[in-house]
């Protein structure tokens, strides 16, 4: 399956607290679950104002849908084309 990065404009992101990221991360779970197995996320990295999330999914639009019924945003689905890291220099 394909590896997405998502990029979520939520203002003030940084700022919110442990309680407020694992309540968000509970409901995307939930929607994970309905969706089934062709969707799957990886991991979240929070910034000052947007969250990116990994996530491995059969299409972008599977992607679009769990942002839809979770009621966050998805403002920029892109494809993972190629992964490097040091270990390939």
């Amino acid at each position: 399956m394909p590896k997405f990065i998502i990029e979520r404009d939520i203002p003030g992101a940084g700022q919110m607290t442990q309680a407020d990221l694992q309540a968000i991360s509970q409901r995307s779970c939930a929607v994970l679950r309905a969706l089934g197995p062709q969707v799957q996320w990886v991991e979240s990295y929070v910034t000052d104002d947007k969250v990116y999330c990994v996530y491995i999914a059969d299409s972008a639009e599977l992607i679009r849908e769990h942002a839809e019924q979770g009621g966050f945003p998805a403002n920029r689905i892109s494809e993972v084309r190629a992964i490097i890291d040091p270990a390939i220099a």
